[in-house]
């Protein structure tokens, strides 16, 4: 499709999941992707798979980002998709009366720290030529409470009202640099393993992780990818400060009959 040719794309958390998924899609449509993760080894497998560059890079560290910056000092889109939900240890307690204040600022510091950063480094390497996408993954849990993890939900939430106030200040400079949010909800990706497992049961647990959703599934990483395609390319020139969520019909309210 070439909706990305010749756009400089930088993606954290691109080793698996989401972020990877958003990698092959933007590499698809043309672009030079720059695939970011923490995990140099899955991080170097997967860019080498797609055919793009890699950076290590831990969001939650400033020095990386400007290695990154130094390195890739003009940016046209930057996906800021890196993040934790706090269980990858383990099914700890994560509620709102038993989670740890380390836990707390542990979830804090990669979703929420990380993607602060991450348009901080979108702004400087946008700004000379005016114009950009910024992208950042928040969450369905971001637009509702969840008892079980309070950080992780906390973090989203903040994500996705910083990319509105990044839509903003870039607007009120005269610049052309968006800033949108994503809004996945159950979206098949390794991030949902620890609470899956891998006993018999797990297709019972998956099924019991949707049966909300009027969609009665998952989602797939390549339907997150499609529509940061959309936003990063020139189709969405008119969007920023907005939120788009991927949920199955999950917000839409009760997929239920009346009686």
């Amino acid at each position: 499709m070439q909706r990305l040719i010749n756009k400089t794309c930088v993606v954290t958390g691109a080793a698996r999941g989401i972020g990877r998924a958003i990698a092959e899609r933007f590499h698809d449509e043309d672009a030079l992707v720059i695939l970011t993760d923490i995990d140099e080894t899955a991080g170097l497998e997967a860019a080498a798979a797609i055919g793009c560059r890699f950076q290590r890079l831990d969001v939650r560290d400033e020095a990386d980002w400007q290695q990154l910056a130094d390195r890739v000092p003009i940016v046209d889109v930057i996906v800021n998709n890196a993040g934790v939900t706090g269980f990858e240890g383990g099914m700890g307690r994560h509620d709102p009366e038993h989670a740890s204040l380390a836990d707390w600022r542990a979830v804090h510091a990669v979703n929420l720290d990380g993607t602060f950063l991450g348009c901080r480094y979108a702004i400087g390497a946008m700004r000379a030529a005016g114009t950009g996408a910024i992208i950042n993954i928040s969450s369905r849990s971001g637009l509702v409470g969840i008892p079980l993890a309070a950080a992780y939900a906390s973090s989203k939430a903040a994500i996705r009202n910083h990319s509105k106030t990044v839509a903003l200040y870039c607007a009120q400079q005269g610049w052309k640099i968006r800033c949108n949010s994503v809004h996945p909800a159950a979206i098949l990706t390794p991030m949902w393993e620890p609470m899956l497992g891998t006993g018999p049961d797990r297709e019972a647990r998956m099924h019991a992780l949707v049966a909300d959703t009027p969609l009665k599934r998952f989602g797939m990483p390549d339907e997150v990818a499609a529509v940061a395609v959309m936003l990063a390319s020139d189709e969405a020139t008119y969007i920023t400060g907005t939120e788009i969520t991927i949920d199955g019909g999950l917000l839409a309210g009760s997929a239920a009959s009346p009686g």
